[in-house]
Order: structure tokens, then C-alpha cells, then sequence
């Protein structure tokens, strides 16, 4: 009796651990969360405030490298003020549908 619940318990914490280790993000929520981010990484030759700071293209950009770059600045790991602030707003599901949306784009050309 104890070994089947043992195993019904088990298998439980497992399938809840499943399902949250490979959720994908939703490219469709995501097209609604990247408003903000057009303000900088979609004009076209925009510096900002700070001159060594490359602002980066992010359309077509590897889903996975960009929800460990907006963890990064959330976390402080990655020191930028206005990415840690953009970051710092969003849930971890807001990230990975950003992610998920940037990620199917086509990669804009160098401008």
C-alpha cells in the first residue's frame, strides 16, 4: 500500500515537473509583450543613451539565448539599467512568449 502511493506521489511531482520543464512559450502572447521592445531594438539606426552600448537586433534571435539574456538582466547578471528595469517587469511566461514571438520572426538585415 505505501510502495503504489509512494509511486502515485512520484510520478505526480514528476509529471508537474515535466510540464513546467518544457513549456514552450506562446509566439501569439508574445506578439502582445514586445511593444516595448520595439522602442529600441526595431528603429532603424537608434543609439542609445549610453555610446558603447550596441543595441542589438533581436527578430529571428535563438529562442533559448533570448530567454537566458532577459533572466540575465533581470537577475543583474547582465549590467544594462534599461534592460534590468524591462526585464525586472516581466514573468518568467511573458519571457518565453517574447522569446517564442522574436524567435519565429525573420532575422532583420544590418542596418
Amino acid at each position: 500500500m505505501i510502495r503504489s502511493v509512494l509511486s502515485v506521489v512520484l510520478l505526480a511531482g514528476f509529471a508537474c515537473f515535466a510540464t513546467t520543464a518544457f513549456a514552450k512559450g506562446d509566439p501569439a502572447r508574445g506578439k502582445l509583450e514586445v511593444y516595448s521592445c520595439h522602442g529600441c531594438h526595431g528603429i532603424r539606426g537608434y543609439m542609445s543613451v549610453y555610446p558603447e552600448y550596441h543595441v542589438p537586433k533581436i527578430a529571428g534571435q535563438n529562442e533559448q539565448y533570448l530567454i537566458d539574456a532577459l533572466n540575465e538582466y533581470k537577475s543583474g547578471d547582465r549590467g544594462f539599467p534599461t534592460m534590468h528595469a524591462q526585464a525586472n517587469s516581466l514573468t518568467e511566461q511573458q519571457i518565453e512568449d517574447i522569446a517564442a514571438y522574436l524567435s519565429s520572426l525573420a532575422p532583420k538585415q544590418k542596418q
